[in-house]
């Protein structure tokens, strides 16, 4: 959902004055928790609090200017939402930190947190925003390219197997939604693919906050950036099916569903700009879709490597921050949680966490403005039936070890179940996305067998679990509870029912490692109020609610992630990562930076 961010800079920054601005380690040994070091203060550039795609990327385009950058992760595993975690073959976890070496690592399942599905970053030229980031810090992982995908849809109960790209998606098309789905998709692609050379020849990581942005993107990439000017209204409304004049079923329910799946709410309430980007995508030529090699947690330490790699610069586990110090209106540091230790910050204090423990970082009446603007997004209570902003559903996950003969050898890497269209695209447990990630890379897996991650796209309501939120930080109490056992296995069950479509022998009881996480899972591991996965904000929504801007009304405060202007997604919360950096760093270092940017040629100038 990252075309949202041009929508806020580009337009917005026409009426904004010129600011001031006119060792390489693994990922198992960053610096252990900062309570174990010297208790004597420290002082730092930036101090970056949390490791998501977002964080990270902040913190490697500044460390990459000559800054000093601290990043301060309190789980033991960096990467936030999008981490990978290890377990034994007895379901044992074991931390990043305690592998030895890779050898040790071969004899693990590696199981992802977040997603399991990339595009646009194994290409050289690349719109994706990741792609840029990985670019701009000389670091990035090694990519594995595949191009099958399997589906199973009301209309193909039997499900479908097929490479991607626009000839097979009108096939899909024509086989299960007719010729009013091919002519309607003709009509749609005709409307949405001229905008499109704006949105895909801009890089988002060059956009800035300030009229800077002539000089970063209207001068380097002139064409795109009139296009993004004649079509601004797409960057405000929302994407009318009916406007539109779309009739069939079934290309209206796959829209809602590629929607779903890319940023957690339907088609009617997506930018019409990130439809038309999407659209874009179907007609790329040689479409493929990308996996880390080793798996999500190497695009992680590709981006902490971006950090550490300069001297002054680290990345730190296992370190809570208990509050950002303000002092006369300015951040200028935190305070650590277990040991109260101070760690400043000439610069600027960014937070990667989610909304709510951004605002929480900072005690009240520190801050009248940004007190005023914590009351008017999160309301009394932080709950959205009380009038806070509105977060995404949460999830359920399963993650699975099992031996190899389970899964057919001709089942594909990946599929998606949906059940009932007319229950609605974000309905429980409707969608399901099944990533076999160790039949892309089976290092991802002891020999002889598969690692099977599953879950359900934020359809999980947290309100249906707060009856056990007591529970959350009580492993023992958890297991013990049947009403708690009996929900989460009701609530896992169609994330099996979509794993047997392709691999009917993987059943309760057959597997060598079997974890459920739920929503209490990421409030408690992802730190995640209510076990959200980001803001649900719909464009032009009744009540007026506007994604928060990566600044906040604190001098030297500033936020990173899927609770700001870029929105939820991995090319989303890169891009705020960079829009957030940018902030930060004047247009000269900028554009340094963005020099490093491929673009592809067919946009723009394609610099």
């Amino acid at each position: 959902m990252a075309p949202r961010s041009i929508a806020v800079t580009v337009l917005l920054s026409l009426c904004i004055p010129a600011a001031e601005a006119f060792v390489q380690p693994s990922s198992s040994n960053y610096a252990r928790p900062t309570s174990l070091r010297s208790a004597v203060e420290e002082e730092v550039d930036c101090i970056v609090i949390g490791s998501g795609i977002g964080g990270l990327s902040c913190a490697g385009l500044l460390a990459a200017t000559g800054r000093k950058v601290k990043v301060l992760e309190r789980h033991y595993e960096i990467g936030g939402c999008a981490h990978e975690f290890y377990m034994d073959m007895n379901g044992k976890t074991v931390p990043s930190a305690a592998i030895a070496n890779k050898a040790t690592r071969k004899d693990l399942f590696h199981f992802e947190a977040g997603p399991s599905l990339y595009s646009g970053l194994s290409d050289e030229r690349s719109p994706n925003p990741l792609k840029h980031i990985y670019q701009m810090i000389g670091e990035e992982p090694e990519w594995i390219t595949y191009d099958e995908w399997g589906a199973f849809l009301p209309e193909a109960p039997e499900g479908y197997q097929m490479s991607i790209g626009a000839d097979n998606f009108v096939k899909i098309l024509e086989t299960y939604g007719g010729k009013e789905a091919v002519d309607d998709w003709e009509m749609l692609a005709k409307t949405l693919r001229p905008m499109s050379g704006g949105i895909k020849g801009i890089p988002h990581t060059a956009l800035r906050g300030d009229a800077g942005i002539f000089l970063t993107v209207g001068l380097k990439y002139p064409l795109s950036f009139m296009n993004v000017l004649r079509y601004a209204p797409a960057f405000s409304e929302s994407f009318n099916l009916d406007e539109l004049g779309l009739k069939s079923e079934f290309l209206r329910n796959y829209l809602d569903m590629l929607a779903f799946l890319l940023q957690g709410l339907p088609a009617d309430q997506t930018l019409k700009v990130v439809m038309a980007y999407m659209v874009e995508d179907f007609f790329k030529e040689n479409a493929v879709m990308d996996f880390p090699k080793g798996g999500s947690g190497e695009m992680m330490a590709a981006l902490a490597r971006g950090v550490t790699k300069h001297e002054g610069c680290s990345v730190d586990i296992s370190t809570s921050v208990d509050e950002v110090i303000v002092e006369d209106g300015k951040a200028v540091g935190v305070k650590l949680a277990k040991s109260g230790r101070i760690i400043r910050a000439k610069e600027a204090v960014i937070s990667n966490a989610d909304l709510t423990n951004t605002f929480n970082f900072v005690p009240k009446g520190k801050h009248a403005e940004f007190d005023e603007e914590r009351e008017r997004f999160l309301a009394p209570t932080n709950v959205p039936t009380d009038g806070s902003v509105p977060y995404c559903k949460s999830f359920m996950h399963l993650h699975l070890g099992v031996k190899s003969e389970l899964i057919p050898d001709d089942a594909p890497p990946q599929w998606t179940v949906v059940k009932d269209w007319s229950k609605g695209i974000d309905a429980i447990g409707n969608v399901v996305v099944v990533s076999v990630g160790s039949k892309l890379d089976q290092s991802l897996a002891p020999p002889g067998y598969h690692v099977i991650h599953a879950y359900t796209a934020g359809n999980e309501p947290f309100e249906d679990w707060e009856q056990f939120s007591h529970l959350m930080d009580d492993a023992s109490a958890r297991d013990k509870d049947e009403a708690y056992q009996k929900f989460k296995d009701e609530r896992a069950q169609p994330i099996w029912d979509a794993i047997q479509k392709r691999a009917p022998d993987v059943v309760k009881g057959a597997c060598t490692v079997e974890k459920v996480a739920t929503p209490l899972t990421h409030a408690r591991f992802l730190s995640r109020h209510r076990g959200n996965y980001g803001l649900a904000i719909a464009p032009g929504n009744e009540e007026g609610w506007k994604f928060p801007d990566v600044t906040t009304p604190i001098e030297g405060y500033y936020r990173c992630g899927d609770s700001t202007t870029s929105g939820i997604g991995v090319p989303a919360v890169a891009s705020s990562g960079a829009l957030c950096a940018n902030s930060i760093m004047t247009v000269w270092e900028q554009l340094e930076l963005n020099s490093k940017i491929k673009m592809p040629v067919q946009y723009g100038r394609g610099m």
